[in-house]
């Protein structure tokens, strides 16, 4: 193996580190709620696009305050993001994997609404790293009774958003 082949795949063994780790990382922060203008940039292009069960949104604005109405009828989540396959090539990336989201209710009863499904994203590597340029959620399977409807124009129930 020569110089440039060993440069080839330490950057597509970074790439997909790097990767790995924002997913990991965005699932981390549903949990954390840290929901501003910071964490969209952290982890979205500026005209990311989303598929969600609650609705079809483009933009990183959009996308946060969908996400801070879904979450805020939640107490306490644990979002875990896994088995995510993730395929390179240059500077666009996709990735597939599961994601379990549990959430207890805030309206205190301890009730839990819990979902399972498949994140699918592409992304973009930017200035500032790899970014979500479309994300897709296909929930697969819920438990217990989500919480009531999230108002958002276009958007339906807050239940399979977080």
């Amino acid at each position: 193996m020569d110089i440039t082949e060993m440069g080839r795949e330490l950057r597509a063994l970074t790439d997909r580190a790097g990767i790995e780790d924002l997913v990991g990382r965005y699932a981390r922060s549903l949990d954390e709620r840290g929901f501003d203008e910071t964490w969209a940039a952290a982890f979205h292009t500026e005209d990311v696009a989303v598929e969600w069960p609650v609705g079809t949104l483009h933009g990183r604005g959009a996308v946060l305050e969908l996400v801070r109405k879904a979450m805020a009828p939640f107490g306490p989540t644990v979002h875990l993001a896994t088995g995510t396959v993730v395929e390179v090539d240059g500077d666009r990336a996709s990735t597939r994997g599961a994601l379990l989201s549990t959430h207890v209710l805030a309206d205190g009863t301890g009730e839990l609404f819990v979902s399972a499904g498949h994140l699918d994203n592409e992304l973009v590597r930017t200035a500032d790293g790899w970014r979500i340029a479309r994300q897709s959620l296909r929930i697969a399977w819920t438990r217990g009774t989500p919480p009531a409807p999230a108002t958002q124009a276009g958007a339906g129930t807050a239940a399979g958003a977080g």
